[in-house]
């Protein structure tokens, strides 16, 4: 039999690795990306889901926010899509992450690293080979560290290609990506053996429940089908945002070179429509193309990425 859930949807994601009741999971996932000095032994899982909350209309699921014992803060989240100005959402949330530890009057020493972790189910970096990417705060010059206390890592699954006979030899971070990218068509039976840890037993517990929960698996299923509807409608604005940036860069083309108008003048398109969904999700008034081209390509990213924050937050 076959699993028939996607950890990668991200109701799944949060169920298996943001679940206050399987903390060995989310423990063994974060010592197993993060491989930080300091293993982690106890987390809190700060935004778990909620009782019976899976109402189909409240679609928008949380990111994974955890603390551990040492207080260290962990944002995990799941992408299937290539979010708007993705690498400022990140950071966007990172420094929320680390801001919230103190409050008024509490001197500055009581802040203690925020660690993000962003697995996109899309290549972000075209011209790497590498699948896992690690930044933190250091000086241009050598290797001078201003302070440990942010670290950014951003995982490409699709970069990530290991057959299923290779995986009992896998360390832990590469046999969590390959769950993430193959559990759902995958034969139970065989997960259950070849993923012999117990850390890997409890999750894949968790999204077996999933299918045979009928509460749980409705709202899956109204998630799925919400991210399908999502992608192909960030799809539908790219190939809407291609021909209207095609005529728009013929313009800009006459001006600073026919090629490189064309290429502006396509991200400046795809922009556009970005903007003018988000406005029209939001119930906000849908700006006019013609005000919209007057922006520079900066200005449109800023936008389209305020935007989808304030879509977010209004869902949360």
């Amino acid at each position: 039999m076959l699993l028939g859930i996607d950890p990668k949807v991200d109701f799944a994601f949060k169920l298996m690795l943001g679940n206050p009741a399987h903390p060995s999971a989310t423990i063994h996932f974060l010592n197993a990306m993060l491989r930080l000095p300091v293993p982690i032994v106890e987390v809190t899982i700060l935004n778990p889901i909620q009782g019976k909350d899976r109402s189909v209309d409240k679609l928008v699921v949380l990111d994974i926010a955890a603390r551990d014992q040492l207080g260290r803060r962990f944002n995990v989240e799941m992408q299937t899509t290539l979010p708007a100005g993705l690498p400022k959402r990140i950071l966007y949330y990172n420094c929320l992450s680390y801001l919230r530890q103190i409050k008024e009057g509490d001197g500055y020493s009581a802040l203690r690293p925020a660690i993000s972790i962003c697995i996109l189910d899309r290549k972000f970096f075209s011209n790497e080979s590498r699948y896992h990417h690690t930044f933190r705060l250091r000086s241009d010059f050598g290797d001078l560290v201003l302070t440990d206390d942010f670290e950014f890592h951003i995982i490409e699954l699709p970069k990530f290609t290991v057959t299923a006979n290779a995986v009992r030899v896998l360390p832990a971070e590469e046999k969590w990506l390959f769950l993430l990218r193959n559990a759902a068509t995958m034969e139970l039976n065989w997960l259950y053996d070849t993923f012999d840890e117990p850390e890997f037993k409890e999750a894949l517990g968790v999204l077996e429940m999933i299918a045979k929960n009928p509460e749980d698996l409705q709202f899956y299923e109204a998630r799925l089908k919400f991210l399908r509807d999502e992608r192909a409608k960030i799809e539908a604005a790219h190939e809407e945002g291609k021909e209207e940036g095609k005529e728009e860069g013929k313009e800009i083309g006459k001006e600073i070179g026919k090629e490189e108008g064309i290429a502006i003048g396509i991200e400046k398109g795809m922009l556009i429509a970005k903007v003018q969904i988000y406005q029209g999700d939001l119930g906000d008034a849908i700006a006019a193309k013609d005000d919209l081209l007057k922006l520079t390509t900066s200005q449109l990213a800023d936008l389209a990425q305020q935007l989808q924050v304030r879509t977010e937050l209004r869902d949360a």
